[in-house]
């Protein structure tokens, strides 16, 4: 009998459409189709066929980057996000702060109830001697 894996993490399961290819990778397979063969054939006559074909590559590559590539399960366009706002957007340097919840108590109540009841007591006494 055929023996099938099955993964355990079915999170990173991508349904395939047409030719083993997800929806993202016929969309950016499509655009880069669309963008790169009219260029390729419009400018091999004047710039010749080995350079349109490179500037063809060069204009495609791009959507291939799109659609193919992932990282931690993040798309390119939220790994380029996050990069950019780590780089650029938001400040290099980050404090490390932190809320003392003891201070916090310490501060609500400085001396213990005992205490101030022991004084005035003593503070009686003191008077009626």
């Amino acid at each position: 009998m055929a023996y099938v894996p099955v993964p355990n993490d079915l999170s990173r399961i991508k349904t395939k459409l047409a030719f083993n290819l997800t929806k993202r990778q016929l969309i950016c397979f499509s655009i880069a189709g669309g963008i790169g063969i009219p260029f390729y054939l419009f400018t091999r006559s004047h710039i010749g066929n080995s350079t349109a074909l490179f500037l063809m590559i060069g204009l495609m590559m791009p959507c291939f980057l799109f659609a193919m590539f992932e990282k931690d399960g993040l798309p390119f366009e939220k790994v380029l996000r996050n990069i950019i706002r780590t780089r650029f957007l938001l400040s290099r340097v980050r404090p490390y702060k932190t809320e003392n919840f003891y201070a916090f108590l310490s501060r609500k109540e400085e001396k213990p109830i005992a205490d101030h009841q022991r004084g005035k007591k003593a503070g009686r006494r003191k008077k009626a001697s």
